[in-house]
């Protein structure tokens, strides 16, 4: 065959490979666009083909809920973690949580002890209390401090959120949109956490459920006063009747104020709060990175006997300073 054609041929197929490639980047750019102009997270699961049943069981997380016991203290445990996730914004499950962090911490509890009998160490009750402390502050304690700060930074966004949404509804009233349409709106343009949150009042309400109960279930999964006041202005004024618009607007006008007075408190506020981050978070973190660096420290006095009643009444005397501070700095407007 003559070469001029096989490089004829070679050079059509590279250029119908190029135009394939320029074709296949073009669309995955569209398509990639079409979801980024969403703005929260529901609406990026809509998008990617999710079911709204599908999308509102992730995200509201109730039937997680339903299945801790709050009589106990396991269950309490959970609900805590359960609320922690759902303010961090995060829907991997509770329990899936909660066991990696009892399996995190059966191994690191393991990896200890077999450390320490290698290291030529007795196992006595004080290098057990050690090992397992050191396993909880490491499989227990940081991953909820990194948790509970997360769900602190989403919360504080939820509440500069709140007032912007209700102007957005107070507008949508005003416009002459039916309550159920201006809510629908809030879902189309506000970002997360507050539009996906006002997205799962919307699908409540579609398969069934009353306004009011969907919007009180909202506000007790943000236990959040401003929310709380709306859902009772809401209830109010389907009862008594009156201008909505008029009321939401004041509504709103007060929880501005609140946020200023709030605000005003936290800069006063700051310093005990940083000592209350510190106090709480550095013995942690002096604990398991020093214990990390040379194990032997602690090892070598966990042989004592007497350890076993220092390090317990250590450990009492933090827990009895970690709530004292919580509630020195939890300031209420």
């Amino acid at each position: 065959m003559n070469p001029l054609y096989i490089r004829i041929f070679v050079l059509v197929l590279l250029f119908a490979a190029v135009i394939l490639l320029i074709e296949g980047i073009s669309g995955w750019m569209r398509a990639r666009a079409g979801t980024d102009h969403v703005v929260n997270k529901r609406l990026k699961m809509i998008a990617a083909g999710y079911e709204r049943s599908t999308v509102l069981s992730k995200l509201r997380r109730n039937s997680e809920e339903l299945s801790f016991n709050s009589a106990t203290i396991w269950g309490r445990m959970g609900l805590g973690v359960l609320r922690t996730l759902h303010g961090a914004g995060l829907t991997i499950a509770a329990r899936a949580v909660l066991t990696l962090m009892g399996i995190a911490t059966g191994v690191l509890f393991l990896i200890v002890m077999i450390g320490g009998m290698t290291a030529g160490y007795g196992v006595t009750s004080g290098m057990l209390i050690m090992a397992l402390a050191f396993a909880s502050a490491l499989g227990i304690a940081l991953p909820m401090m990194v948790l509970s700060r997360l769900s602190q930074r989403r919360r504080k966004k939820m509440e500069e959120q709140f007032p912007v949404a209700l102007d957005t509804f107070v507008r949508g009233l005003r416009a002459g949109h039916p309550i159920a349409a201006a809510l629908e709106l809030l879902t189309k343009e506000m970002r997360d956490p507050i539009g996906s949150e006002f997205g799962i009042v919307v699908d409540e309400v579609t398969y069934g459920s009353d306004l009011r109960d969907a919007l009180q279930r909202m506000a007790e999964r943000w236990d959040m006063n401003e929310m709380h006041m709306f859902v009772i202005s809401l209830s109010v004024q389907s009862e008594t009747g009156g201008n909505l618009a008029e009321i939401l607007e004041n509504l709103s006008g007060v929880i501005r104020e609140r946020a200023s007075l709030f605000m005003k408190v936290r800069a006063l506020s700051s310093e005990g709060r940083m000592t209350a981050i510190m106090l709480t978070a550095l013995p942690i973190l002096a604990f398991v990175a020093l214990f990390l660096l040379n194990p032997a420290f602690y090892l070598d006095v966990a042989q004592d006997k007497m350890f076993i009643f220092g390090f317990s009444g250590l450990i009492m005397l933090y827990m009895i300073g970690f709530v004292t501070i919580r509630r020195m700095v939890d300031l209420k407007v």
